[in-house]
């Protein structure tokens, strides 16, 4: 068993604080951004920062979902997603790029062993890497309109 990354990137001509206080934002801005693939979206506690426990049915392809209740942590850089079903942590790190802000988001998790491991490792990546394409893309729209 294998630690499996799926990382992206995207420029935001947003200050970094802002982009922060969106990403953080599960009650408004964050269900507004979240793709096809997040089925079933809730807020279980919280809503806005440190502490907040939401819920949603990652749907990573037709065949394949992942169940997420996440734990979210709040720094003034960086909020990161626990999941207390697995072991897949999300990480987006916010710093500041010229007048704007760039924005990384990577996910892990611990992937499967033996040839199946070798599968997951080669092509779950470039799923969740489009997934999380169309989530920043779609911060970058609402931030930036």
């Amino acid at each position: 068993m294998g630690q499996v990354s799926a990382s992206q990137s995207i420029d935001i001509a947003v200050a970094p604080d802002a982009v922060v206080a969106a990403l953080a934002d599960y009650h408004e801005a964050r269900p507004a951004i979240l793709p096809a693939n997040y089925r079933d979206y809730q807020v279980l506690s919280g809503g806005n920062g440190d502490g907040t426990v939401v819920h949603w049915i990652l749907q990573a392809t037709e065949k394949r979902q992942r169940d997420v209740k996440a734990n979210v942590r709040v720094s003034p850089d960086t909020i990161t997603e626990t999941d207390e079903n697995s072991s897949l942590v999300t990480t987006y790190q916010v710093s500041k790029a010229g007048a704007g802000s760039t924005v990384t988001t990577t996910t892990t998790w611990n992937g499967a062993g033996g040839i199946g491991g070798f599968f997951e490792k080669t092509f779950a990546p470039k799923g969740l890497n489009k997934i999380q394409a169309e989530l920043l893309g779609n911060l970058k729209k609402r931030l930036e309109n």
